[in-house]
């Protein structure tokens, strides 16, 4: 499904049946060659704005939700020292230690040339409970495609996770989409998924926890400041704005106050 190396349909229904964290370990082997994968031209845009945003190089780079680990070539080569991604999935995070092996043969995949930055360690573990070895350790946090994972009432305490890994001064980002037009189709697939996956997750255990629409601008601020955060966005030009003038994306950017 998707293209030819994709996953098939019977894989994706086995998925869908499973647990959240079971679910990306069976899809693990074909993810990247899904629409589930964060676009190259997301990762580009959302680098050239950090790039041009952030005073210094970071010191040390965290990728939570890492998955595969499509966005750990950005953390390398924004930070100086050192870059970490964090999943609960076993599957997603050895899929992502094959092709980032340290550098034992950067041959493999260009992006594990250790010219291109530092080294990459992986941490099995779930983002919102995460190690206390990782807290106060780093000097930017990213994360991309997984915030539909996480229920309104798991964001604060997520938030406050995000918080305790961050060095004072240090900076959250990640790209946040403006919600669809209640006339567009976008807005009625979204609409149509979650509400499957609502009755799906009251009739079937365990749960899969995926939703499109829980996650909006105003209430992740809201939440992000209640968690200490100094809250600003970028407009993300690249992908053009809505008839009303505003951004179709934006890099939001959560600062922990120095």
């Amino acid at each position: 499904m998707f293209t030819a190396e994709g996953p098939t349909v019977r894989e994706l229904a086995v998925q869908a049946l499973s647990s959240t964290e079971r679910g990306y370990d069976l899809l693990a082997p074909t993810f990247d060659h899904t629409p589930f994968r964060t676009p190259d031209r997301m990762l580009d845009a959302c680098e050239e704005a950090l790039a041009q945003t952030l005073p210094t190089p970071p010191a040390a780079g965290l990728d939570l939700c890492c998955g595969t680990g499509a966005a750990v070539p950005l953390l390398r080569r924004l930070c100086r020292e050192r870059v970490t991604g964090v999943d609960f999935s076993a599957g997603m995070l050895a899929r992502a230690a094959e092709r980032f092996r340290t550098a034992a043969d950067p041959a493999a995949d260009p992006a594990a040339d250790p010219a291109v930055g530092p080294a990459v360690d992986f941490v099995h573990a779930d983002v919102r409970a995460l190690p206390p070895a990782l807290h106060g350790s780093y000097d930017l946090v990213v994360s991309f495609g997984a915030f539909g994972h996480f229920l309104p009432a798991e964001r604060p305490g997520f938030f406050a996770e995000v918080h305790r890994a961050l060095r004072p001064g240090g900076v959250f980002a990640f790209p946040i989409g403006a919600p669809p037009r209640l006339s567009s189709p976008g807005w009625w697939a979204a609409a149509g998924f979650d509400a499957v996956m609502r009755v799906r997750n009251a009739l079937w255990r365990p749960p899969f926890v995926m939703y499109y629409r829980t996650f909006p601008l105003g209430g992740v601020r809201a939440d992000l400041e209640a968690a200490g955060f100094e809250v600003t966005t970028q407009a993300l030009e690249c992908f053009g704005r809505r008839p009303d003038g505003s951004p179709n994306w934006r890099l939001l950017l959560a600062r922990r106050p120095a």
